[in-house]
Formats: C-alpha cells, sequence, structure tokens
C-alpha cells in the first residue's frame, strides 16, 4: 500500500530482504518506514488471474503483491503504478530479482491524475491496498516513512474512479480496506460495477472485522454475497490460524 504523497522510501537508506510465501519471493523493501505484511499476502492470495490476464496495481510500492501474484500465477502479466520514485525502482529490481521482469512493468505516475494518462487499454484485473486514511485529522500524524502508505491525499474516490476505469466491461477490481470503509467502497464502485462478493479478515474469531476483501465486476449486476471469513489468528498459542498460514506459504487462495 501507497499512497500519492511525498516519498516514503527516499527517507529509507537502509533495504532489507524479506522472503515471502516459504521462500518463493524475495522481496527487498525499506528496513524503516512502511513495510508490506499480511494485507499485500492476502490481496495477492484474492487474485484468481489466468494465464495471459493482464493485472495491474495501483500503488503497488516496492512490489510485494505483484511479485506474490507473480509467483502464484506465473503466466499473469503484471503493471505496477507508484508515484514515489525510490518505491518504483524497488519494485523493478524486485521484479528482476525474481525472475518476472520479462512479464513486470512499473510505471511511474500518480492515481490522482487518473487512469487516462497512463494510455493504456484497459486490465482484465485491476487491484489496490489504498491508503487507509484520507483525512490528517483522523489519526496521529504517522511517521514521514509510513506517511505516503497511511494517507490518501486525494482521498479514497479518486482510488475508486482509477480502478473502475482501469478495468474492461467484466474486468474485476479487488481491494482490502478497513471494514469500517466497507461502505464507501461499495458507493464509489457501484456507480459502474456490481456483482460485489466481500469476504471479512478478523483478527480473532471473537472479534469484528477489522479488514475487508472487496472484488467487484465492471458491469457485474448479480447479487452481493457476504463470504465465510479469514480468522487470522486463534488463541491456541500460535502466529496464525491454519487457513492464514496456510495463505502466507502460498499453499492456499482466497479467491471470491
Amino acid at each position: 500500500m501507497t499512497g500519492q504523497a511525498e516519498s516514503s522510501l527516499t527517507v529509507a537508506a537502509e533495504v532489507t530482504e524479506s522472503a515471502l510465501l516459504g521462500g518463493r519471493v524475495r522481496l527487498r523493501q525499506p528496513a524503516k518506514g512502511y513495510r508490506a505484511g499480511m494485507d499485500a499476502a492476502l490481496l495477492a492470495a484474492a487474485v484468481g488471474a489466468r494465464e495471459d490476464e493482464r493485472l495491474i496495481e495501483a500503488g503497488c510500492g516496492a512490489g510485494a503483491v505483484l511479485m506474490q501474484v507473480a509467483a502464484r500465477r506465473p503466466g499473469v502479466r503484471l503493471t505496477g503504478l507508484e508515484r514515489d520514485p525510490a518505491a518504483a525502482a524497488l519494485a523493478r529490481e524486485n521484479a528482476a530479482l525474481n525472475g518476472a521482469e520479462a512479464r513486470t512493468t512499473v510505471v511511474n505516475g500518480d492515481v490522482a491524475l487518473g487512469f487516462r494518462a497512463l494510455d493504456l487499454p484497459p486490465f482484465d484485473w485491476a487491484v489496490s491496498n489504498p491508503p487507509f486514511f484520507d483525512d490528517p485529522a483522523a489519526l496521529r500524524a504517522p511517521a514521514e516513512g509510513k506517511r505516503g502508505a497511511w494517507m490518501a491525499d486525494d482521498g479514497l474516490a479518486a482510488w475508486a474512479a482509477f480502478l473502475l476505469k482501469a478495468v474492461r466491461e467484466g474486468g474485476r477490481i479487488v481491494v482490502i480496506h478497513r471494514a469500517d470503509r466497507l461502505a464507501d467502497i461499495l458507493s464509489l464502485l457501484s456507480p459502474k460495477a456490481g456483482s460485489f462478493a466481500v469476504r471479512p479478515i478478523h483478527p480473532y474469531a471473537d472479534q469484528p472485522a477489522k479488514r475487508v476483501l472487496v472484488q467487484a465486476i465492471k458491469t457485474g449486476r448479480a447479487p452481493l454475497r457476504l463470504l465465510p471469513p479469514l480468522i487470522l489468528h486463534d488463541r491456541a498459542g500460535a502466529k496464525h490460524s491454519p487457513q492464514a498460514e496456510a495463505i502466507l506459504r502460498g499453499e492456499a487462495d482466497l479467491g471470491f
């Protein structure tokens, strides 16, 4: 997740390498500032793209989602849009590191300028983990290295508009976001998309959902489906629930 603000990675001189999907993905990202984690893994696991389909991620950061989709879906062609030049450079580096550079393009650009500014044909899939806040008064000021990931300077509406334009008719939009923004997400996407599927993400089975995964189909007309929740943790002492652990290791998908 990365926002449309000043560079979040240029403030982090140190870069570390992490292993994702049980070691199938190597990801270089800043040692400080925003670091991709569970949300990126869940978003990638929710993509059911087929071979030769085209996918764009709005706000790709260092490429955590793109590289996990690349590992899960070997034939999918990937494009990342990223405003932060340092993040975009890391995303390109990660594509090369994972042998996915031939089918990965990272474009420097701004979601606020709209999809048409990219001069690209519509995609089969458009995915995003938009910044969670668009009101600076809504939370304590984030650290400088994380501001771009947490604050959507142009609001959630700009991200929804971009995603709607980015996909062809019948194309799929997938978003992970705060559960309390579900109504806003549905409202912003519904003028041109439908066939919504919503999967709540709960930290524990006895706690409210903190995240939602939402899939919409452009021009879709099917009724909304509320899917079984994903529970991230249990009380048995393990770090993650068995289902969440399987997703993190790349052994299970989270499709719609």
